[in-house]
């Protein structure tokens, strides 16, 4: 079976949970992605920042994006795939928690991300039908 770590986009890139919400929409402008991890001082990841993230809670709320930290829009704890999960964990996860891309972590390091693209790549067309059915529906 496909694992995680067969499939994922690797070197994910984090933002600092004391990083800026600008500076973070600068380093995801400059890699052409629309999430990042949030990591902490500590490695360990604390989160998800999307672009709607920052578009909604950040701009939408009147916040200023220069003084918001990325940390302050981690919330609970960060869905994650283990390296060595299979494909249907992953589908299943996708699709439980509705989310678009998964942090792959090994024990406690991030080692890449499984975006819904990945998924669609390296599974058969049946499988990334059900999950992109399970995303789109409340």
């Amino acid at each position: 079976m496909t694992t995680a770590r067969e499939i994922m986009t690797e070197g994910a890139e984090c933002v600092g949970e004391r990083e800026s919400v600008l500076d973070a929409a600068r380093k995801m402008t400059e890699l052409g992605v629309g999430a990042l991890p949030i990591c902490g001082e500590d490695n360990k990841l604390k989160g998800m920042l999307t672009d709607r993230d920052i578009v909604v809670k950040v701009l939408g709320a009147g916040k200023d994006p220069a003084s918001c930290t990325a940390g302050e829009l981690a919330q609970g704890e960060a869905v994650t795939i283990g390296a060595d999960d299979d494909a249907g964990e992953i589908l299943r996860t996708m699709a439980a928690h509705k989310v678009r891309r998964l942090p792959v972590i090994d024990g406690h390091t991030l080692v890449g991300m499984v975006a819904q693209a990945d998924v669609a790549r390296a599974l058969p067309d049946l499988q990334v039908g059900d999950l992109l059915e399970a995303l789109s529906t409340d």
